[in-house]
């Protein structure tokens, strides 16, 4: 049997950065539980909320939070980025235009998406370059996925 995709990831995170294994202060006291951390981390990413939101769902400080969530995106970055967030080689194309052309979108390397994500804390002089089609400041965010959701 598989294991769910949310332990597997918890397995790898914990391996490669000692930041999401549960520690113990000096009196005793336990860290924010791996568990914790990786939810906290995949619930900031997944509904674009803000650190000090969480603070009553997880008991998460704000800076703890922001912190969580840098250490979690460099060590996905460090886990997968091999793999998944690499320059396609020849026969990665070629693979993807065959499967592309056997579902009747020939040419087709992937899908993209795109979406406007506002910048709650963007600097006043920087304002300006970067106003979407509200008038706040927004960046827009690119992601290119093929079949094997490999970005």
């Amino acid at each position: 049997m598989r294991r769910h995709v949310f332990l597997r990831m918890l397995d790898h995170v914990q391996a490669a950065n000692p930041y999401f294994r549960q520690t113990h202060d000096c009196t005793g006291q336990a860290s924010f539980s791996p568990h914790q951390k990786l939810t906290c981390a995949l619930r900031m990413l997944a509904t674009a909320c803000s650190a000090d939101s969480l603070d009553k769902s997880f008991r998460m400080p704000e800076s703890t939070a922001i912190e969580n969530l840098g250490q979690f995106c460099c060590t996905i970055v460090t886990i997968y980025g091999s793999h998944y967030l690499r320059a396609p080689k020849t026969d990665d194309l070629d693979r993807l235009l065959k499967r592309a052309e056997k579902r009747e979108f020939p040419g087709m390397l992937g899908s993209l998406d795109c979406m406007h994500w506002q910048l709650k804390n963007c600097p006043t002089g920087w304002q300006g370059s970067f106003s979407g089609k509200t008038g706040k400041p927004t960046i827009v965010l690119e992601a290119v996925a093929d079949f094997d959701t490999w970005i």
